[in-house]
């Protein structure tokens, strides 16, 4: 199962890489306004239209894979033993009235204070 575990997350870290990657490589729809003005140049490796259509279509494609890898991990996620041990699981006290003695013990241990100083101001 670890090694099932490790192919999906591995798939899903290069996913993301490859998408990041792609997803700065793309130039926006307003880039191409500049270069009929002279700012910049139009061609590029795929071709002038060619480009946007490949890099969105592997884009899409490098989505659809970390989506499927997100879901993958989730489900396997879930399906780990309640035997295992959790923190929030962790062990009752042993008696009902033990936890209840225990909290009020300390309050009725507590000092009194004198009753000769009970309502007085500490003068200067």
């Amino acid at each position: 199962m670890n090694v099932v575990l490790t192919i999906v997350l591995t798939l899903q870290m290069l996913s993301a890489v490859g998408m990041i990657a792609l997803i700065l490589v793309q130039h926006g729809k307003g880039a191409d306004m500049g270069a009929a003005f002279g700012s910049g140049s139009s061609g590029s490796l795929f071709g002038a239209s060619g480009s946007a259509n490949f890099l969105s279509r592997t884009t899409a494609g490098l989505a659809t894979v970390f989506f499927v890898c997100t879901l993958a991990l989730a489900y396997f996620g879930n399906l780990r033993s309640t035997s295992s041990g959790s923190v929030l699981e962790g062990p009752v006290a042993a008696t009902p009235g033990a936890a209840a003695s225990a909290v009020s013990a300390p309050a009725a241990s507590a000092p009194a204070a004198p009753a000769s100083a009970a309502g007085q101001i500490p003068a200067k």
